[in-house]
């Protein structure tokens, strides 16, 4: 962590015009209160610092975005979300780096949005440019009009980054034997062989717009490997091995306007996925199976209400009654809407929102409420809550962490 302090600092320095570097961010005071069961512990007690350090020539720019959080338990932790140098060229742009790469048409949700991984310290609550990770490689952009041939290349893989063992955020997991982990097999040495590789065409034109995709990664979340073998005492011991595999993966997005509507979908075919099992001694506990992730949703504007909804479906392929539900499949299909409805009033000072996700399969849902005032032109005071609802799946699981929270932003 030192080091990348100082490589930042060095940066700065060398380049000896400090003063004419664009300095942009924010600082954020955030305070989040559970509100449930009778509940009124602070589990959030954040402040957090984003700086972006910018500088554009005539055929090259460069970026440096340091983020650092203080939280509750009095730690400070500092991370390098982005920190890139652009390359210009006549028909092409070279971004080389630690960079956030957004893909895809979907709000909430990550179909094709999959080059850059999530943290999931806060589960999805934290706006979605800090739930994306930066990633270190190469971005190359081709242009053809008004069509673009996007490449990525990483050579260090970036996995998902997972809530602290102490995190309200932790779902809680039940087992027959209580496991012990060997984490042995987890980490995916930087190697050209072990390359991530995505390719993006995209094209504007006069009635839609469209990308086309394909990649070739590790799958960001691990799959838990298991042996069960007997302990000599009559029992058995439950071994986990985390272990990330390779996927691929094909897929696109769309986005038109039909009158007062705006149309939008978007899919992709993973192929190589593995699932775990209900029977641990057979293959390790896991099966492979490609499955579709796709989504259809539209926008609208009623009563000077902006409206979006979407409905979001995976599917498995060639489904087997053997693969263990969890919180992302109870069964072969998983079925979800998302909604969302934005007004804006005193001159646009004032946004009232409601987002929320509703799971049919696990008759779960997260609602989120906030209202959003811009006490000046650098200060921006948030009030919401987050409701979760349900016993079981992604959002159920949460169902004791409803909090209501106030957010302080001074951006410059």
């Amino acid at each position: 962590m030192k080091k990348i302090i100082l490589i930042v600092l060095l940066l700065i320095s060398n380049f000896g015009f400090a003063q004419s570097l664009d300095f942009s961010g924010y600082v954020r005071n955030y305070s989040g209160m559970l509100a449930g069961n009778g509940s009124t512990d602070f589990v959030i007690l954040q402040n957090t610092f984003n700086l972006n350090i910018e500088k554009r020539f005539d055929n090259s720019a460069f970026k440096i975005n340091p983020l650092t959080y203080h939280d509750n338990s009095d730690s400070l932790t500092f991370t390098l979300r982005e920190a890139y140098l652009d390359l210009y060229f006549d028909d092409f742009d070279l971004r080389v780096g630690k960079q956030q790469i957004v893909w895809g048409k979907a709000d909430g949700v990550f179909i094709t949005d999959i080059v850059s991984p999530k943290n999931l310290f806060q589960f999805l609550l934290p706006e979605f440019d800090e739930i994306r990770i930066g990633v270190i490689g190469a971005k190359f952009d081709y242009y053809i009009g008004d069509n673009t041939f996007e490449l990525v290349w990483l050579p260090v893989f970036s996995p998902t980054i997972l809530p602290s063992s102490n995190s309200v955020w932790v779902p809680e997991l039940s087992f027959a034997v209580p496991p012990t982990f060997d984490y042995s097999k987890q980490n995916v040495n930087a190697s050209l062989e072990n390359s991530e590789l995505f390719a993006k065409y995209s094209a504007l034109t006069e009635h839609i717009d469209f990308e086309i995709m394909a990649g070739y990664m590790w799958d960001d979340d691990p799959t838990m490997y298991s042996s069960l073998l007997p302990n000599g005492s009559g029992g058995m011991n439950l071994t986990l091995t985390p272990e990330h595999n390779r996927i691929t993966l094909g897929g696109g997005s769309f986005s038109t306007t039909l009158g007062p509507l705006v149309l939008r979908g978007e899919g992709a075919y993973y192929s190589g996925k593995k699932f775990n099992t209900t029977n641990p001694m057979v293959n390790n506990g896991v099966i492979e199976k490609d499955y579709i992730h796709y989504m259809i949703g539209t926008d609208f504007n009623l009563f000077d209400i902006n409206f979006s909804t979407q409905f979001i479906q995976k599917s498995i392929m060639d489904y087997d009654e053997v693969i263990a539900p969890n919180v992302l499949f109870k069964d072969e299909f998983n079925n979800m809407m998302t909604f969302l409805a934005r007004y804006s009033t005193l001159n646009e000072t004032l946004d009232l929102e409601f987002f929320s996700y509703y799971d049919f399969e696990y008759d779960g849902a997260l609602i989120r409420p906030r209202m959003l005032y811009d006490y000046s032109d650098a200060i921006n005071l948030q009030l919401g809550a987050n409701i979760f609802t349900g016993t079981e799946g992604s959002f159920g699981q949460y169902n004791k962490n409803d909090m209501v929270y106030a957010k302080i932003i001074y951006s410059f």
